[in-house]
């Protein structure tokens, strides 16, 4: 009987839907390197940071997952493989944390505030990229490579 492999790990980047260059590219940056190490990437699917992180990861491969917030799969960005229209509105960052092992916040609004306590909430490691150092429980990094290091480490694993 064929030995059953360990599904790939799944690792939310969540963001501002609008961000300047600096926040893209290390949107970008962070999603090569996770679609590098074999995760697949979740999102909510839309622009801004969850854009550039899927542009990111599927510049190097990856799978790319985006959760919308609407009843529309065509809203999602042309990066995204997997769209998934829930009707939830901005509920549906609920299930952005809760379908990934870890979630890596950059700046952003409410809605990757949201993300942060939910995710803080259902036991995630939850990563500040160059964002959050005022949220405990947070643990802050500066760049995309210890941003997914962390991320992907086996104590980050459910």
């Amino acid at each position: 009987m064929a030995q059953k492999s360990r599904p790939r790990p799944l690792i939310a980047v969540c963001g501002a839907g609008s961000c300047d260059e600096a926040a893209a590219a290390l949107a970008r940056e962070t999603g090569r390197l996770l679609a590098e190490q074999g995760a697949v990437l979740v999102c909510g699917g839309l622009g801004g940071v969850m854009a550039a992180a899927a542009e990111g990861a599927k510049s190097a491969g990856g799978l790319t997952v985006g959760l919308l917030p609407g009843t529309d799969r065509r809203e999602a960005n042309p990066f995204i493989d997997i769209p998934l229209a829930t009707g939830l509105g901005h509920a549906r960052n609920a299930l952005i944390v809760r379908a990934a092992e870890a979630v890596i916040a950059l700046p952003g609004g409410p809605g990757t505030l949201s993300e942060i306590a939910l995710g803080l909430k259902m036991g995630r490691r939850v990563i500040g990229l160059n964002a959050w150092p005022e949220i405990k429980g947070v643990f802050h990094v500066s760049s995309p490579e210890e941003a997914v290091t962390l991320a992907m480490s086996p104590a980050s694993q459910p």
